[in-house]
C-alpha cells in the first residue's frame, strides 16, 4: 500500500528556444529561429556541421555549429545518418539544447509554453503526502515556482511558504530549488497537513 501519491511528470518544450542575433539584412537585434535543416561539409576525412537558423522576419540565415573538424570514424554512424537526413528526431535534440544555443549565440529566447504529460505510478491507499518525478526530454524547462503554481492551482507565495517550512522539498538539494529552472530527474514531494488542499493538488497532479 502506499502512503505517498507517486507521480511523473514529463515536461516539453512547445516551442524550441530562439536565438537573439544581429541580423544584417534587417540592422537591428532580431530572433532567429530554426529552419529544421543540418548542413554537413566535409574537408578529407573530417566534417563540420551547422544547423541552419533564419531570422523571423527577413528569413536571413545563420549558421549555428553544432560541431566543427570532427572525426568521421568518431562519429556514430546512425547519428550522421541522421544528421545526414535532418531527422525530426536529430534536429530536436539540437534545436531544444538552449545551453548548447546559448553558448553560441549568447543571448536566447526560451519559449514559455510547455506540455506536461503526467503519469501515475502509485495511487493506492490512503496517500497523505505526494512524490512529483520530473522527466526533461529536452534541457529545457520553466522554473520550478511557476511549474507547480500552474499544475497544482498552489500560489507562488504559497509554495515559497511551504518550501521554506518543510512542507516541500526538493531532491537534488539546491539552493532557492523553487526559483531555478527544472532539471531531468528531479523530485518534489509535498507534505500538505490541510486535507483539502492535498486532495486538490493530488487530482491535479493526477492531470484530473
Amino acid at each position: 500500500m502506499c502512503d505517498i501519491l507517486r507521480v511523473e511528470w514529463t515536461v516539453i518544450p512547445k516551442f524550441p528556444p530562439q536565438a537573439i542575433l544581429s541580423c544584417a539584412g534587417c540592422g537591428s537585434q532580431r530572433a532567429f529561429r530554426s529552419s529544421g535543416r543540418i548542413r554537413l561539409n566535409a574537408s578529407g576525412k573530417r566534417l563540420d556541421a551547422w544547423l541552419i537558423y533564419k531570422c523571423i522576419v527577413c528569413d536571413g540565415t545563420w549558421n549555428r555549429p553544432v560541431f566543427e573538424r570532427q572525426s568521421v570514424r568518431s562519429l556514430n554512424p546512425a547519428v550522421l545518418e541522421a544528421m545526414q537526413a535532418s531527422t525530426p528526431e536529430a534536429v530536436a535534440r539540437l534545436e531544444f539544447d538552449a545551453e548548447a544555443l546559448r553558448a553560441k549565440a549568447g543571448r536566447i529566447a526560451e519559449s514559455e509554453e510547455f506540455e506536461v504529460r503526467k503519469r501515475v505510478l502509485c495511487a493506492a491507499g490512503d496517500w497523505k503526502r505526494i512524490g512529483i518525478a520530473l522527466a526533461l526530454p529536452f534541457p529545457a524547462g520553466p522554473r520550478l515556482d511557476r511549474l507547480l503554481a500552474a499544475e497544482l492551482g498552489l500560489s507562488r507565495s504559497r509554495l515559497q511558504r511551504l518550501f521554506e517550512t518543510g512542507g516541500i522539498t526538493v531532491e537534488p538539494d539546491r539552493k532557492e530549488a523553487l526559483k531555478r529552472g527544472i532539471r531531468d530527474n528531479t523530485v518534489i514531494t509535498l507534505d500538505l497537513e490541510d486535507e483539502a488542499e492535498r486532495m486538490a493538488a493530488g487530482r491535479m497532479a493526477m492531470g484530473g
